[in-house]
């Protein structure tokens, strides 16, 4: 498994535990790295997919809102609120680091490891909504 996959799935699991217990994320980013063998690469790379959504986790869950009228975030699956708060990070805060395709394709695949059995088709609904939004902007 590459790096960034890693850092992909550590930092869902931050970020899960920070949405669902409140706790520090800086702290719980630490220790899901100290879990299992992460590179320097790896850490740097989760804590920037952390840091990111949280800073612009308004912003991300009003994109969520809007290419998921259906889906109150409230009632959304924490799991894949959170994939989704990865992708969208990716995709649109960040995008100098993964092309658009790829994020979504990672999206998916953490959707089916971690995610329920429509967790993927969901994951890739919302986020090729919002990747065909943002293709008519600069």
């Amino acid at each position: 498994m590459g790096a960034r996959r890693q850092a992909r799935i550590v930092a869902l699991q931050t970020l899960f535990e920070v949405d669902s217990a409140g706790h520090p994320s800086g702290e719980t980013l630490e220790r899901n790295l100290e879990d299992g063998p992460a590179s320097e690469e790896t850490g740097a790379y989760a804590a920037r997919l952390v840091d990111g959504v949280l800073a612009h986790a308004e912003e991300i869950d009003r994109r969520i809102a809007q290419a998921a009228p259906t889906w109150p975030l409230a009632q959304m699956p924490k799991v894949d609120k959170n994939i989704l708060r990865i992708a969208i990070f990716e995709v649109l805060l960040d995008n100098r680091a993964v092309p658009v395709r790829v994020a979504i394709n990672e999206a998916v695949e953490l959707a089916k490891l971690f995610g329920s059995d429509s967790s993927s088709r969901f994951i890739n609904g919302v986020l090729g909504t919002i990747a065909a939004g943002r293709a008519g902007k600069p």
